[in-house]
């Protein structure tokens, strides 16, 4: 056990309330910052003369080196016990990153700028995930996981909204200034979470409390875990279908000049934020009741849907049903990615880097997602680009649909070892 872990492994989270906060307001700061400028990127770059393939490459460019980093990085979050400072280093390194791109907005540094944005936001995720884990403990997990995205969510609805009324007065550079103060927020919140509160063996996944080893498993349970590799496949299809969308989104309403690109960026993202908030909320509490499966399985639908309404009604209005389904399956992955994998790696030691390995595989679609949606844009359209998107992701409703099942019995040994330890406390 470490040195300031609390007696018991789960702990007494009325004791932890100060730093349980301090995690909320953590994420709802953090919202605007980790993605760096997100959708309003494409926005800035058109209005730069850049084309919809370029900004696709160099956004592409970003998300491979997020995606060769991420599982190293979650390595890192399970070994290190200086989390908070890995959160903190990452969160300044984006704001430095993308201020950049507002003086010098060339390809070669709006390159090197994604690349450390897509780095630091894959060390942020791990960090979150393992300081949740390590404050909470698997008991507590489902629900943190739900305050967490609902606060996160809430942070993006906010964020975009000031960033749409500042966009529409003062131009997109106002974004930028936005991003630096919920930056430095961020700090604050982050060193109001007291250190003494993190159990870094549970946060790893290490349950020597209950009869486990202290000593993590060798790597190779990363590519052995059927469940887990099943789970990283069906997220590779999904997130090469997701990925683009949004951003060809602000695209397509900044080529055709119809309305103001940057009030209409920030409406997308608060349409799909405002849906996220309830159903992240709602995913807790159907994950502690029923399990991860039909949970995954919303998320992977509503993307198919999403395209077909995309690509078939041409009005600005689509945007509300489109951003909705859109909050329907990152407010629901937000809760059940995350959960699936503390449930089916807990006692290996693994956790965070079993989750850095998902992200890599599913960011192999994600990074690919921006120059394959980028070329059908310029060559075909975009209506043809949404309905493709949309479209990839069908694959992943079917794998799931047929291997996805496994998962039960993990949640099955789950809630036997939770009676146990109900009783036990019983007992005692």
């Amino acid at each position: 056990m470490s040195a300031t872990s609390t007696p018991s492994r789960d702990g007494d989270l009325s004791a932890k309330s100060r730093s349980i906060r301090a995690l909320s307001a953590l994420n709802f700061c953090l919202a605007d910052v980790r993605d760096g400028l997100g959708p309003f990127l494409g926005v800035f770059l058109i209005g730069q003369g850049w084309d919809a393939a370029t900004i696709g490459l160099v956004t592409t460019i970003g998300g491979i080196a997020g995606m060769l980093a991420t599982t190293p990085l979650g390595a890192l979050a399970d070994a290190t016990r200086f989390k908070r400072a890995m959160v903190a280093i990452c969160a300044v390194l984006t704001i430095i990153a993308s201020l950049i791109i507002l003086f010098v907005p060339t390809f070669t540094v709006v390159a090197a700028s994604q690349v450390a944005t897509a780095i630091a936001g894959a060390a942020i995720a791990p960090a979150i995930a393992a300081l949740t884990l390590g404050i909470v403990g698997q008991s507590g997990l489902a629900h943190q996981l739900g305050r967490n995205e609902a606060w996160n969510h809430g942070g993006n609805g906010i964020a975009a909204a000031l960033a749409g009324i500042f966009g529409y007065f003062y131009g997109l550079p106002a974004v930028f200034a936005l991003m630096t103060v919920l930056a430095v927020l961020s700090l604050i919140a982050l060193f109001r979470i007291c250190p003494n509160d993190i159990d870094h063996d549970v946060a790893r996944g290490l349950e020597s409390g209950a009869g486990q080893s202290e000593t993590p498993q060798r790597f190779r349970t990363l590519f052995t875990n059927p469940r887990l590799l099943v789970m990283a496949g069906t997220l590779l299809l999904f997130h090469l279908g997701n990925g683009a969308m949004l951003p060809l989104l602000g695209q397509h309403i900044a080529t055709n000049g119809a309305v103001n690109s940057a009030a209409y960026t920030a409406i997308t993202i608060i349409i799909a934020q405002v849906t996220m908030i309830p159903l992240a909320l709602l995913a807790s509490r159907i994950a502690g009741a029923k399990g991860y499966y039909y949970l995954f399985l919303a998320a992977l639908i509503a993307l198919p849907l999403r395209g077909l309404i995309a690509g078939t009604w041409g009005s600005l209005y689509s945007v509300v049903p489109v951003q909705m389904l859109d909050g329907v399956g990152a407010g629901l992955q937000g809760v059940a990615v995350p959960g699936m994998v503390a449930l089916i790696m807990r006692g290996t030691g693994r956790v965070n880097v079993s989750l850095g390995a998902v992200a890599t595989v599913q960011g192999i679609g994600a990074s690919l997602s921006p120059a394959l949606g980028g070329y059908i844009a310029t060559a075909y359209g975009f209506p043809t680009a949404f309905l493709s998107l949309g479209a990839i992701a069908v694959p992943a409703v079917v794998m799931w649909l047929a291997f996805g099942p496994m998962m039960r019995p993990a949640l099955a040994a789950e809630r036997e070892r939770e009676t146990r330890r109900a009783e036990a406390t019983q007992s005692a």
